[in-house]
């Protein structure tokens, strides 16, 4: 039987590695990464460009394999999964925020929201409350019919956390989220995303170089050279537990 502290374990790397070659050239970007994320936390993977922090949200997220080691999302082993149903675990359980936004063009801020849903296949009602409800949400009640190139960035990056937690997901994986966008819009949305995970318990994962991410999350793993280098774990109030 699994204790609580198990249950609780959303993702799991067990002695990760990644090469990646470039002609005879090989780029040891993770060397024998161990971590876990439990359920709730709101962590950013902080190190010096080539530190390994994206390569590890992207092998946490399955858009990367790891060169050895095993990588677990649920409890589940995603090494022995097959394209598939590793695609079906992107859509159903990860939520994505990127840098770029990365919003359908000529999509409304509401259709890019339901993307996921329509894809899952929920009922169009079902989609309609709970989109109308995430784009509220996050801000933009009575934005939902306009298209990317009518919102700003901000508005953008929160039609993108919408469309991240609409499939209720066991993780988002933000990569460098505030990077595209000003010092108000960025405290704007990070606050946006703080409340998501202190009163819905989304567990979200950053990589990121912005102090002011830094500042917010509560727990902050730092990587050096493809390793985690120190893992500062703080407690509600910001200070070191």
């Amino acid at each position: 039987m699994k204790d609580d502290k198990e249950t609780a374990v959303i993702v799991k790397l067990e002695g990760v590695t990644r090469v990646f070659r470039q002609g005879k050239i090989e780029v040891r970007a993770l060397r024998g990464v161990d971590l876990e994320i439990e359920q709730g936390e709101f962590t950013a993977i902080i190190g010096p460009s080539g530190s390994g922090k994206t390569t590890t949200l992207n092998i946490i997220g399955a858009l990367d394999d790891p060169t050895s080691g095993k990588v677990y999302l649920e409890g589940r082993l995603l090494n022995e999964m097959r394209r598939g149903q590793l695609s079906v675990i992107r859509r159903d359980r990860i939520g994505f925020v990127f840098q770029a936004y990365n919003l359908i063009p000529v999509l409304t801020a509401y259709e890019n929201a339901e993307m996921v849903l329509a894809l899952k296949g929920a009922p169009k009602a079902e989609r309609r409350e709970k989109v109308m409800a995430l784009l509220a949400e996050v801000g933009l009640e009575g934005m939902e019919h306009r298209r990317p190139d009518e919102l700003s960035g901000g508005q953008q990056q929160r039609v993108a956390i919408a469309r991240a937690i609409a499939t209720n997901p066991a993780v988002v994986l933000a990569d460098e989220p505030t990077a595209n966008v000003d010092s108000e819009t960025a405290e704007k949305l990070l606050t946006i995303m703080e409340r998501l995970n202190q009163e819905h318990g989304v567990t979200f994962i950053f990589s990121t170089h912005d102090p002011r991410v830094m500042a917010r999350a509560r727990r902050i793993i730092h990587m050096v050279d493809g390793r985690v280098d120190r893992d500062e774990r703080r407690d509600a109030t910001g200070a070191g537990a």
